[in-house]
């Protein structure tokens, strides 16, 4: 991290900078012997009152006092991937189905509500309040891409009316850690008292070589439609009425897979959305009498094959930040993680 100008340390960032991503290194707090540093990265998200306020990748806020500054400067964007030599198309397009895949935020953000669809939804301008019942928060949040078409007090009043008639809390979705994503919304909600309830990761990665893992498949049942076997073994809902049955069945081309085990609840159970070139993997569940055996590689690669045999590439899916077992799992299936994303809590009253 080079923050030197002629062998000297220099802060070059100032409060016209807020907004942008930063690096800046500051003295940390007394107490030691020798005087210690601490590098920090990610959105300069406020400079007020000689207070920077920094929201990294993960979507944690680091308060700083400009005092303790001994450099910073701003990093530049990255740079998006190129196409191969002389071809007009999007790199994804390239025919190299085993390369992991480009995407923007905003494409991800879009595909990803697609394969979580909501009972009832409203547009607010550019953001979009969806409900259903309380199942799942990315079902019951606000979906913020671009400007909600009010001030953002407004904006935020209106979403806690809307939630309120449904009798339910209102949650905003939000994203840290890629270009274009929303750290300084998220700073903005935590000063109007919201509280950043859960963290996770979205994660990216080619298909194909899911597809390719070797596992045996022929255990695997295939359907469009969810039965009472496999919401028996869904641990996400206590009652799976109505209303959990439609956000599982939504989505443009819906996979659910069974694992059969000794009892009329399944083994394992897992689900795959596909649309366009992406295929996404969710509620991949294992029974713990059956675990350690495989299960749960076993029933994305069926689906992964499902996805492929449609057309689909590229794959995503959605783990916490704290369920390390899932996220090794999904390391070495070849899933990186692209961006975090954050439901924030208006906090009840």
């Amino acid at each position: 991290m080079e923050f030197t100008a002629g062998g000297q340390l220099e802060v070059r960032i100032t409060p016209s900078d807020v907004g942008k991503r930063v690096s800046v290194r500051r003295r940390a707090e007394p107490g030691g012997g020798s005087e210690t540093f601490t590098d920090t990265v990610g959105v300069l998200t406020s400079w007020d009152n000689a207070v920077l306020l920094i929201t990294r990748r993960t979507g944690e806020t680091v308060r700083i006092l400009e005092s303790s500054l001994v450099a910073g400067k701003v990093v530049p964007a990255r740079r998006p991937t190129a196409a191969p030599h002389g071809a007009s198309r999007p790199s994804w397009m390239a025919p190299a189905r085993r390369r992991g895949p480009a995407a923007s935020y905003e494409e991800l953000a879009r595909v990803s509500a697609r394969a979580w669809q909501p009972v009832e939804s409203e547009p607010l301008g550019d953001w979009l309040l969806r409900a259903s019942s309380g199942f799942t928060r990315r079902a019951n949040s606000v979906l913020p891409l671009g400007d909600p078409g009010l001030p953002l007090d407004a904006a935020l009043t209106r979403v806690r009316e809307w939630y309120a008639k449904r009798e339910l809390p209102a949650y905003v979705q939000t994203a840290t850690g890629a270009e274009d994503t929303q750290e300084a919304l998220c700073a903005e909600l935590e000063r109007h008292g919201w509280e950043r309830e859960v963290s996770a990761e979205l994660r990216i990665g080619a298909l194909a070589p899911v597809g390719d893992l070797d596992a045996d498949v022929e255990r695997v049942r295939l359907g469009r439609s969810v039965d009472e076997a496999w919401l028996r073994r869904y641990q996400r809902s206590a009652v799976p009425g109505p209303h959990v049955v439609q956000v599982l069945s939504s989505g443009p081309s819906v996979w659910f897979a069974t694992v059969p085990g000794a009892s009329e609840v399944p083994a394992a159970i897992g689900r795959c959305v596909v649309d366009g070139r992406w295929a996404g993997f969710m509620a991949v569940e294992v029974d713990p009498a059956y675990r350690r055996q495989g299960l749960a590689t076993t029933v994305m690669t069926a689906l992964a094959r499902r996805a492929l045999d449609e057309g689909a590439s590229a794959a995503w899916l959605q783990v916490e930040s704290d369920n390390d077992g899932a996220r090794a799992l999904y390391e070495g299936m070849g899933f990186a993680v692209h961006h975090h994303y954050h439901h924030f809590r208006h906090p009840l009253r």
